[in-house]
């Protein structure tokens, strides 16, 4: 079952569908079911998500911003334009270096 608010065939633009909240990181899906889905994540600068383990496998795209990303203790800088990928279960942390967006696409196996 799709979970989303959205309608297949109309058109959005992504950046305004989120906005940066000073009193935590702000999540919000696009859709999901149960093989994954696309979420998008909004940093103010200097936040942090705190090391967790990825839920599936992930593709992580700074849409705008820059994020440090630390996986398995190793540290990537990321801005706008930039992704990356993650396997399953891998830990993973996160801190905005500026005030960002970003994609997350998940797909479970």
């Amino acid at each position: 079952m799709l979970n989303t608010e959205y309608k297949f065939g109309e058109v959005h633009t992504l950046l305004p569908q989120i906005e940066n909240r000073n009193d935590k990181v702000n999540f919000k899906s696009i859709f999901e079911n149960a093989n994954g889905g696309v979420s998008l994540l909004a940093f103010k600068e200097g936040q942090v998500l705190a090391e967790h383990l990825a839920p599936g496998e992930l593709m992580v795209y700074v849409i705008e911003g820059e994020i440090e990303f630390t996986m398995i203790d190793r540290k990537n800088h990321l801005k706008a334009g930039d992704f990356m990928l993650i396997g399953e279960s891998v830990p993973h942390s996160v801190i905005a270096k500026a005030d960002s967006k970003v994609m997350l696409v998940k797909i479970k196996a």
